[in-house]
């Protein structure tokens, strides 16, 4: 199906000649073309579109907004293109050698999937996926900690060994667990992800107190920084507010993680639903 350009336009409430600036400045145009008719947007392209209006209502610049919006259309093409059998093939092969507590083949699969699919589609297709699989069943059970653990130091292993920039650049993000926040993958994999895009990040690691923050924070000085939750017990939003409170406070300030509580976070953080999408929120800061 593809849609005109008044159609596109109603959808996203928006004037058709915005929509033709998009395309002439971004490159966010329609990708269908039919010979002897108008250029016309697919369900695609309006994604792409609906992606870019959202970052530019949270404040990201429109060329940067287009630029992400791209990217993320990309990757969607590329875990299209791997996920399937090899991705569930992938998640198998873990979830066995995790069962028989196999580290060195866990480690082999877990490397693996980084090198073929990259730190972001091995993350959100393989690795994150085991990871929930293995919390449910300990949920269920109370069985399976020494699974986890085992699965949870090979991972981090992995994602550590990605190789990082050069040593001399400013590193100007900043990443962090929030307060007796032990869950500490996920900044791990988002630490990596901006090395593999040539971004130097500075990772705090679990269990960050306020205090202990807002030092590093004055220390450093970042552009950006994300603090991840995982439970709604530690995702204070004063640790939040502590931030913003800063004589130089950071121009993104990210909170991460299903533990926020987004209507008691005070405004000016924003929200990454994805790793895609915190690497676009952090790298943002660096223009």
């Amino acid at each position: 199906m593809s849609f005109s350009a008044g159609t596109v336009a109603r959808r996203l409430g928006v004037a058709v000649t915005t929509l033709r600036t998009w395309h002439q400045r971004y490159g966010m145009g329609p990708s269908l073309h039919e010979p002897g008719h108008h250029r016309r947007y697919t369900e695609q392209d309006i994604q792409r579109l609906e992606e870019m209006q959202r970052l530019i209502v949270e404040g990201v610049a429109p060329s940067e907004a287009a630029r992400w919006a791209r990217r993320r259309g990309d990757h969607a093409r590329l875990f299209e293109a791997t996920a399937g059998a090899d991705t569930s093939a992938a998640v198998r092969g873990l979830n066995r050698a995790a069962l028989r507590l196999d580290a060195p083949a866990v480690r082999q699969r877990v490397a693996e999937a980084v090198r073929e699919l990259g730190v972001v589609a091995a993350w959100d297709s393989v690795l994150r996926p085991v990871l929930a699989g293995i919390g449910e069943r300990h949920a269920a059970t109370g069985g399976l900690v020494e699974v986890e653990h085992l699965v949870s130091g090979c991972v981090s292993g992995v994602l550590g060994a990605v190789p990082r920039p050069s040593a001399g650049r400013p590193v100007r993000i900043l990443l962090a667990c929030a307060d007796d926040e032990q869950h500490s993958l996920p900044i791990e994999a988002l630490a990596a992800a901006l090395a593999a895009d040539g971004v130097p990040a500075r990772s705090l690691g679990a269990r960050v107190p306020p205090s202990a923050l807002r030092a590093a924070i004055r220390r450093t000085g970042p552009s950006a920084v994300l603090v991840w939750s995982h439970l709604r017990v530690t995702a204070a939003p004063e640790q939040l507010e502590a931030v913003l409170a800063e004589r130089n406070r950071p121009v993104v300030l990210a909170a991460a993680g299903p533990g926020w509580h987004r209507p008691s976070v005070p405004s000016g953080v924003v929200f990454p639903d994805s790793i895609t999408e915190a690497l676009m929120l952090l790298t943002s800061a660096l223009t």
